[in-house]
């Protein structure tokens, strides 16, 4: 089996809306209908068959282990070129999908069934918008990007997730969270409107906006784009963000002001200083801190880390830390997390520490994601409270399986909660409103021939954390579901899920129902589909 780094994977609103409040909230012009998007450029937009040069590279996304055989991909610069294109493939009988940033857990793209694919690249715009009084956003801007121009240009950001090549499109559909969701929420939690392309019942097409005003003729629409994930409700083109309790007219006061410096770290603990006992007791130590700090408003708010318990066979576990440094006592909340995850263990070895401007920290190669050259299977789940036993016996079993050498394999345990929970679990389509970690099970390699074992591991880690739930985080008191974004067609195999509970059911619990309303207001004839659409019906 081929080797991989440690470094290979390292990768706030309010519950009801008062009158008062729509008033901040820049609703005015956002219902305007879409006719006020820019002109197209001249020229027809770019499209990639199999005679094309691009074509073999362009047919798979960032994940190697999926490719696709497209007879056609498309590049569409607006949502009049993405309705002509959806006429065509219609015209056609093609079986689309939508790319923004090509960064799938699952094959939903990159498969032989999908003959024509709609790719969101030339959408890349980041601008302010005076008549939405919101910063537009393209689908297919990618978040390096958008963190950059709202910065440089504004002073502001909007809390989205880590890796700078993952694009709007998708990550915003499906509730994306990142690096500073425990001190602004999540980047939905900001999402004033969006823009889409549907089909109708009839075969129209039709470019509709809907928005945060719940009077918006569409606005379950724009609650669907709020985490119901992508595939669902046609074509996101457009996005407008805007924060709830922002006022006025000044773009410099419509989204969060990030940090404006932050505190780097990363330290390690040797496998070779822990035993069974020490290593429960990381685990122990770690859910425990996140107990008592996801509160939001707080200075350890302000605090992220990924925990990476890497396979023993890579030889260290990591702690990767960001801080806003402007909360109260900064170093003292990194080292009392740190001294915390610490008690009753070796003292970790301290590889970085280091205070950076806040946009140069956006391409911490900490948190950016996996490398596009490579292989990966992720399984995800939520926890609302610590690690039970089941699964901490399964996870150092499964780190520690001398049969499964990989140094690649780990589980990726991220901080959540804090603001994020203090949205209630129906004003977005995200349901998991009073979370304290977000974790997946993952493997990382090079070598088709690899596929099988590494699928094997990530399996039989996932089911074993979770055999006393049916092989899944079922919603109960400790665990709350899976996310979206990573999606896991395992949730659908009754091979590996005995729970009764569908992948639907994990991703969007009790808000299932009215996604799968919103589906069959707009996409009801299903053109865009794959393996965990919601149903039409």
């Amino acid at each position: 089996m081929t080797t991989t780094s440690r470094r290979a994977f390292l990768g706030a609103g309010t519950a009801t809306l008062g009158a008062a409040a729509l008033a901040g909230f820049g609703l005015r012009g956002l219902d305007a209908p879409p006719e006020d998007a820019r002109p197209p450029a001249p020229g027809p937009y770019r499209v990639v068959t199999p005679a094309s040069e691009q074509w073999e590279d362009l047919r798979q996304g960032t994940n190697l282990r999926w490719i696709g055989s497209p007879r056609r991909i498309a590049f569409p610069r607006d949502a009049s070129e993405v309705a002509a294109e959806i006429r065509t493939i219609q015209r056609l009988g093609l079986r689309p999908a939508v790319r923004s940033g090509g960064h799938g857990y699952e094959s939903f793209v990159s498969n032989d069934d999908v003959t024509a694919i709609i790719d969101l690249a030339a959408m890349n715009q980041v601008r302010w918008d005076p008549r939405r009084r919101a910063f537009e956003v393209g689908a297919g801007a990618q978040l390096g990007a958008v963190y950059q121009l709202l910065y440089k240009q504004w002073g502001v950001y909007v809390p989205a997730g880590n890796c700078p090549t993952v694009a709007a499109g998708g990550h915003i559909a499906g509730g994306g969270y990142g690096s500073m969701n425990r001190r602004d929420g999540l980047v939905v939690d900001h999402l004033a409107a969006v823009e889409a392309v549907h089909v109708r019942a009839n075969g129209t097409v039709r470019t509709s906006v809907g928005t945060r005003d719940p009077r918006s003729p569409d606005h379950e629409l724009w609650w669907a784009y709020t985490g119901g994930g992508g595939g669902n409700f046609g074509v996101a083109t457009r996005y407008w963000l805007r924060s709830p309790a922002a006022a006025g007219d000044r773009p410099e006061a419509a989204l969060p002001t990030p940090p404006r410096h932050v505190i780097l770290s990363t330290v390690a603990w040797r496998w070779d200083d822990l035993d069974e006992a020490s290593f429960g007791r990381l685990l122990a130590n770690h859910g425990r801190w996140h107990e008592e700090h996801s509160a939001a408003g707080t200075p350890e708010a302000g605090l992220f880390s990924q925990l990476k318990t890497w396979h023993r066979a890579n030889g260290t576990i990591t702690l990767d830390t960001v801080v806003d440094a402007g909360v109260p006592d900064a170093d003292g909340v990194l080292d009392r997390h740190v001294g915390a995850l610490s008690q009753g263990i070796p003292v970790p070895t301290v590889l970085q520490r280091r205070r950076v401007p806040w946009l140069q920290g956006t391409q911490w190669t900490g948190f950016t994601g996996p490398d596009p050259t490579r292989r990966f299977d992720g399984k995800s789940a939520y926890l609302r409270r610590t690690w039970t036993p089941t699964a901490v016996a399964a996870a150092y079993r499964a780190l520690t399986d001398p049969s499964f050498s990989h140094p690649g394999a780990l589980l990726m345990i991220a901080s959540y909660g804090g603001a994020v929970n203090t949205v209630a679990p129906d004003a977005t389509a995200v349901a998991q409103r009073d979370s304290i970690i977000k974790f997946q099970v993952v493997s990382i390699w090079d070598d088709p021939e690899d596929d099988a074992a590494n699928l094997a591991w990530t399996r039989s880690t996932y089911a074993a954390m979770f055999a006393d739930t049916g092989g899944v985080p079922v919603p109960n008191a400790d665990t709350d579901g899976a996310f979206v974004n990573y999606a896991d067609t395992d949730l659908d195999d009754p091979a590996h899920n005995t729970s009764g509970l569908s992948s639907l059911d994990l991703y969007y619990k009790h808000n299932l129902p009215r996604l799968v309303r919103a589906r069959a207001a707009y996409d009801p004839k299903g053109l865009f589909s794959h393996a965990q659409s919601l149903p039409v019906s």
